[in-house]
């Protein structure tokens, strides 16, 4: 979507579509918010008409309804979106990503090429920037593998999206830069988790990342078997030794131009093209989804790209752990003893929890970087997804980090809990013959999980997202279609350059 800004007055724009926002609760005529005197003025133009065919609709406002009605040629614009903001009162971010969502898809929905809206009624110009982020994200698709029969699908124009309002053109214009440079950020973290295995490898991720480094102006560097036999990266190693293609760990750096503020901060991502499940082999239905099972190096990755266009002040290292679980006569086994980069060896009880064996080196690597502190993304277990559903899990070691984490997951519209780590639980990890085993059992899976990558922080302030429920979406819901949803992308961003 392509989004620009114009001063002027919306009810005068001539367009396939108006959105109209409108609180519920105050249709239509009465005083006060900008969105009501809008929805006044043209009701009034067409005579009642718009309040009629809300009531017959039974249109009241509730957040994220939508209602399209045609303007039959009396108003310049040729049909109006209605969409819902809802009663909570100050309207908060979350509701105009929603309410701006829902209206734009509503509107290409209905064909519409040439979208006009009002800025959000807060006059905020971060709540601007949400308005033109949701509406970016909900029109996104993947058409890269769109053929013949899909071709006109896949050659549609971009819809084009006019902000119309009374702010300053620059003021504007730099909170939808921003917001562009967080949707690309996001986009391409949803492109990557939506690419097949067969075209995205560990190699293709290489490429990618060299990619962002050249357009993003970021260092990198990318180590392989040899790198891993020399530093002792036994656990990513050995996760990748059953394919033929070999795992690789890649390491962006972003360095802030002018004054930093801050410590470095450690970004960690697994990074599993393909997860067969290796010798403890997955049933078929739940391989269907697997070439998601390196969303949390997408986040990574997507987030990097974006960190100079947001003028970032701290240095960000970001680690992409890529690996393709895979059956072959040199995989690893269950009863193999592995041991990681910090030296602490691990008895493999399966060959199915293999992402916190690569992030296991990641983190050490990350931390052996520089970083003050280490946050990893992962889709790492289903107890996360029983315990949340679609809700990411937080683990944290340390509650600054992790509340800082939280406000931003909150500013985001990205839905996070934070989860706890349990002392008690390590016990299950002990081994008879390695320090670890890298399970402990089904029950508290994901607290498990989080626990056996605390031994890889060096000491150091840890936060853990686990996305196994967030980075797929079984349906579209505001500015998440159905599919790859890139989450993580935009809380990280905020937290990095909030922070």
């Amino acid at each position: 979507m392509i989004v620009s800004y114009e001063r002027g007055t919306a009810a005068e724009q001539a367009a396939d579509a108006l959105i109209v926002p409108v609180r519920a609760g105050a249709w239509p005529g009465a005083a006060g918010d900008a969105e009501v005197s809008l929805v006044g003025e043209l009701d009034a133009q067409l005579e009642g008409a718009l309040a009629a065919l809300a009531a017959d609709a039974s249109f009241a406002g509730a957040l994220g309804s939508t209602l399209v009605v045609t303007t039959l040629g009396r108003l310049p614009a040729k049909r109006l979106v209605l969409v819902g903001l809802g009663d909570e009162a100050p309207l908060p971010a979350t509701a105009i990503r929603r309410a701006w969502a829902n209206a734009v898809r509503s509107a290409v929905g209905a064909h519409a090429a040439e979208i006009v809206s009002p800025l959000p009624p807060t006059g905020n110009l971060d709540d601007v920037g949400s308005a033109a982020e949701a509406a970016q994200l909900a029109t996104y698709r993947y058409t890269r593998f769109f053929g013949v029969l899909r071709k006109d699908e896949a050659e549609q124009d971009e819809p084009r999206l006019r902000f119309v309002g009374e702010l300053a053109e620059s003021e504007v214009e730099v909170a939808l830069a921003r917001a562009s440079a967080v949707v690309r950020a996001v986009s391409l973290a949803r492109d990557l988790v939506a690419e097949p295995p067969s075209t995205l490898t560990p190699a293709t991720m290489v490429e990618h990342a060299e990619r962002v480094a050249r357009e993003a102006g970021l260092e990198i560097t990318v180590l392989g078997p040899a790198d891993f036999e020399r530093i002792g990266a036994g656990a990513i190693q050995a996760v990748g030794k059953g394919s033929v293609v070999e795992p690789r760990l890649i390491h962006l750096i972003y360095r802030p131009e002018g004054d930093v503020v801050g410590e470095p901060v450690g970004l960690v991502g697994k990074c599993i093209t393909f997860d067969t499940g290796g010798y403890s082999l997955k049933p078929h239905d739940a391989m269907l989804t697997m070439k998601s099972d390196m969303g949390g190096g997408a986040a990574v990755l997507g987030t990097m790209t974006a960190l100079r266009a947001l003028g970032c002040r701290r240095e960000v290292h970001g680690v992409i752990c890529a690996a393709e679980n895979m059956v072959s006569g040199i995989a690893f086994r269950p009863d193999d003893v592995l041991t990681a980069m910090n030296g602490v060896t691990i008895e493999i009880t399966s060959t199915d929890a293999e992402g916190r064996l690569v992030l296991a080196d990641g983190l050490v690597y990350a931390a052996r970087q520089g970083a003050s502190e280490l946050i990893d993304l992962a889709t790492l277990t289903g107890a996360a997804v029983v315990a949340l559903g679609d809700t990411t899990a937080l683990f944290a070691s340390d509650d600054r980090l992790a509340e800082g984490l939280l406000a931003a997951a909150a500013s985001s519209g990205e839905r996070t809990w934070r989860m706890p780590l349990v002392d008690d639980y390590t016990a299950r990890l002990k081994s008879d013959v390695a320090d670890l085993k890298n399970t402990g059992g089904r029950e508290g899976g994901a607290i498990i999980a989080a626990l056996f990558l605390q031994h890889f922080t060096e000491g150091l302030p840890w936060a853990h997202f686990d996305i196994a429920g967030s980075a797929l979406a079984e349906k579209t819901e505001g500015d998440v279609p159905k599919g790859p949803t890139g989450t993580g992308v935009r809380t990280l961003l905020d937290y990095l350059t909030r922070s």
